[in-house]
């Protein structure tokens, strides 16, 4: 089944991006699909279109983009589950970042279950979660799972600046 995508194959301006059909994801084990209602155009992904900073091509692809469709930040419906997954249900309203994988500008994009991806409560709309993602869930995620802070702990958050570290302080 074909799906609609924004798609990239070198970086540059955004005359880059272009519009495409390209194979819906099917979720591998441990991953959730999610039918994409709303995805901003963060900093982070004009960035990472220029290929700049340069250093960055290092994960993202050095002379033309890994991954063929741009994109971290999503809101969205789960549509199907990988295999062992128990933490979502088709149907969930969900809201995340795909990190460097990207893929979020697209109709369909899959996700580690246990990656940055949060239920999105029935007064947010998709269009209002999309964005926050940017901050606040990978803040989070480098709190809890990268830092494995605790209740009770403190954590020095140096240089609170940003959509990363403002959610940080928060």
């Amino acid at each position: 089944m074909l799906m609609k995508a924004i798609a990239w194959t070198r970086y540059g301006s955004p005359d880059v991006l272009e519009f495409r059909e390209m194979e819906k994801p099917s979720p591998k084990a441990g991953e959730v699909l999610v039918r994409v209602h709303a995805a901003p155009v963060t900093r982070a992904d004009t960035m990472m279109r220029t290929g700049t900073p340069y250093f960055g091509r290092l994960m993202l692809g050095f002379t033309k983009p890994k991954y063929p469709v741009p994109g971290t930040g999503f809101a969205g419906q789960v549509e199907a589950l990988g295999e062992g997954v128990d933490r979502f249900q088709t149907g969930d309203r969900v809201f995340g970042e795909t990190t460097v994988h990207f893929g979020a500008h697209a109709e369909y994009v899959c996700v580690p279950a246990d990656g940055i991806i949060a239920r999105l409560p029935d007064h947010i709309s998709y269009e209002e979660a999309a964005p926050v993602s940017d901050g606040a869930l990978t803040a989070l995620n480098f709190l809890k799972k990268i830092g494995r802070l605790r209740a009770g702990q403190k954590v020095l958050i140096n240089g609170a600046s940003g959509s990363i570290g403002t959610a940080a302080v928060q």
